[in-house]
């Protein structure tokens, strides 16, 4: 022992440091690995709880969920989350309600860092049914975006006026230089309705600003939209803020 000591108090202070620096990289290696890892599995919920059976590239049910009390969600649309628990993740207390019918669901806001499992254990009972509709790694990873990839929307948006309170100008360098190159330079690139009640980015962002943040933030199910989890939520709305501004029609 007195050997081993020996020698340690030989080592220059250089050693020390050196061992101190490769320690704090590899651990700031192995966190950035769980925290992409992390972001991974919140984007892909986050897209299932969009439209799952898109994502999942399997048939769409048939049927109106047993769940399901409203009247303008019938067959597959039914089983999609938003169609009870709304884009701002709180039912029939969000303000995304006035988009649906009322029903009497809370949302899933309460779920915020509940432990995976007991998510999946909800989303399996017999009030939701996903169960054998969707894989469980599907299901695990709706449940990370359950407890860790929602945000509280009220905080970003005027539930009156529906409007965004980000920053256009510093949304505007954000979606001229990322979103355009799909959605055009005044969103209008894409028309997501008909030729004779077409719909675009400006259209939706002032209609339902909470559907356009969620999939600013997890990208849309069937296509190769960008997700934006890289970005901080202040990125997001700010986006969204500009996205307001562009042409309605």
């Amino acid at each position: 022992m007195r050997n081993y000591l020996r020698r340690l108090r030989l080592l220059p202070v250089t050693s020390f440091v050196a061992l101190a620096a490769m320690s704090v990289f590899f651990s700031l290696v192995v966190r950035a690995e769980h925290d992409v890892a992390h972001l991974r599995y919140v984007n892909q919920g986050g897209l299932l709880y969009d439209n799952w059976y898109v994502h999942l590239g399997t048939p769409p049910p048939t049927d109106t969920h047993p769940g399901y009390t409203g009247v303008g969600e019938q067959g597959a649309a039914s089983w999609r989350c938003p169609a009870c628990h709304g884009w701002d993740y709180k039912g029939d207390w969000g303000g995304s309600a006035q988009e649906r019918q009322s029903q009497g669901i809370t949302g899933i806001r309460n779920m915020t860092d509940a432990p995976l499992r007991s998510i999946v254990s909800v989303l399996k009972n017999d009030a939701h049914r996903f169960g054998g509709r969707i894989p469980e790694e599907g299901l695990t990873a709706l449940a990370y975006f359950v407890a860790g990839g929602q945000i509280d929307m009220d905080h970003y948006i005027d539930r009156i006026t529906r409007r965004a309170s980000g920053d256009r100008v510093r949304g505007a360098r954000i979606y001229q230089t990322i979103c355009a190159k799909c959605h055009g330079d005044d969103g209008k690139f894409l028309n997501f309705n008909t030729a004779e009640n077409p719909q675009f980015v400006g259209t939706v962002a002032t209609r339902n600003p909470w559907r356009t943040l969620h999939k600013i933030r997890m990208g849309q199910p069937e296509v190769d939209m960008v997700s934006m989890l890289a970005f901080t939520t202040q990125d997001h709305v700010d986006v969204l803020a500009y996205t307001q501004t562009l042409p309605l029609e």
